[in-house]
């Protein structure tokens, strides 16, 4: 399992790409996307609404559990991927590509989130 270099992750297994004018892209990690399983629906906060690190903002149901998404990161919803919403599976399949969650405006701090290879080293043991 490859963790892609220039994302950030935080501990509860979500990513977050550099910000574009702001906004950041979020989706959960290949290591949650395998813990979960199969992917049959998708939560997803609405574009407007505001998200706090590390609060519930939405959630990912498998075929072997209900998880909570959390957002990485205090900000503003300004997308979410209505792909993921129609085709779940899409988080399993292509967690780093089309299996993104929202985009959000970064209003506050990412010290919390880890590295590639702190991420890596985290969920190895």
């Amino acid at each position: 399992m490859s963790n892609p270099q220039q994302l950030r992750y935080s501990k509860e297994h979500e990513w977050l790409s550099g910000a574009e004018d702001g906004v950041s892209t979020v989706g959960i990690t290949e290591h949650a996307a395998n813990a979960l399983g199969d992917v049959v629906f998708v939560q997803l906060p609405e574009a407007g609404e505001t998200v706090t690190a590390g609060e519930t903002c939405g959630e990912l149901e498998s075929t072997k559990s209900v998880s909570e998404l959390y957002s990485p990161v205090d900000g503003e919803i300004v997308a979410v991927n209505q792909d993921v919403v129609d085709d779940p599976s899409l988080v399993n399949s292509a967690p780093f590509e089309g299996g993104w969650l929202f985009k959000v405006r970064v209003t506050g701090e990412q010290e919390e989130l880890l590295s590639a290879d702190e991420y890596t080293a985290y969920t190895a043991g």
